[in-house]
């Protein structure tokens, strides 16, 4: 499959946002929005962080878009082995720079063309499934399911669609928009993938491809689930 444009754009997007990408997550720079809702940005965080050690990742573990490793390092932590794949060498050499462990095997691939060889007991994906394209959903659900051993567990975590949780020179169109444009620091712009979720819809369509999910959301800034596939 040829990747259309805006995935193109994309890639290279996160490949060239790299070195500023930790700025959204600890809101500094063109993030800082103030103590007040910086605040709020790390209380709700920390409880995405509080659901994801009580669903308790373990074995090997497969993340899928692993970026700078802000969420790896907590991974690891439960890991027996953690596999971390991602589509730019620039945010896998962080990642290892940050993580440093020999626990760690990095992968680098675009996940709309890598096939998994092996099983892992634990997937998880962080501000990933908003940029898989609306056309392209099915798709990534049936490779999480070829990429999970018998009895596995998926865990994800995302953005919901607030004003507030981009950059100061961002504006988000409207929710129903797929497409948006991202800019650096440097001024360059970018067409990214972005698809904000309901949990009541997400929890439905899931359902029809096999998945059971439990999916929450905090007050203003994420959605987060975990689940498996039925009968199991």
């Amino acid at each position: 499959m040829s990747d259309s444009t805006p995935l193109r754009e994309q890639l290279a997007y996160y490949r060239a946002r790299a070195s500023e990408y930790d700025q959204w997550w600890l809101r500094t720079g063109r993030y800082d929005r103030g103590a007040e809702l910086n605040a709020r940005w790390f209380s709700e965080a920390k409880q995405v962080e509080a659901a994801l050690d009580d669903f308790k990742p373990d074995g090997k573990i497969l993340e899928f878009a692993c970026g700078t490793g802000l969420w790896s390092e907590r991974l690891l932590r439960f890991a027996k082995h953690l596999t971390a794949l991602d589509g730019s060498p620039e945010m896998l050499a962080l990642n290892a720079s940050r993580l440093r462990s020999p626990r760690v095997r990095y992968i680098e691939a675009n996940l709309f063309e890598w096939s998994p060889t092996e099983k892992f007991e634990t997937i998880f994906f962080s501000f990933w499934l908003s940029h898989v394209p609306p056309e392209r959903f099915d798709e990534f659900w049936r490779l999480v399911r070829a990429s999970l051993a018998p009895g596995g567990r998926v865990f994800f975590v995302d953005s919901r669609y607030e004003h507030t949780s981009t950059a100061v020179d961002h504006r988000l169109p409207e929710q129903t928009a797929t497409i948006l444009r991202r800019r650096l620091d440097d001024g360059r712009e970018f067409q990214i993938y972005k698809v904000f979720y309901e949990p009541k819809d997400l929890i439905s369509r899931l359902k029809k491809l096999g998945w059971n999910f439990i999916i929450k959301q905090t007050e203003h800034y994420f959605i987060f689930g975990f689940g498996q596939l039925h009968n199991l």
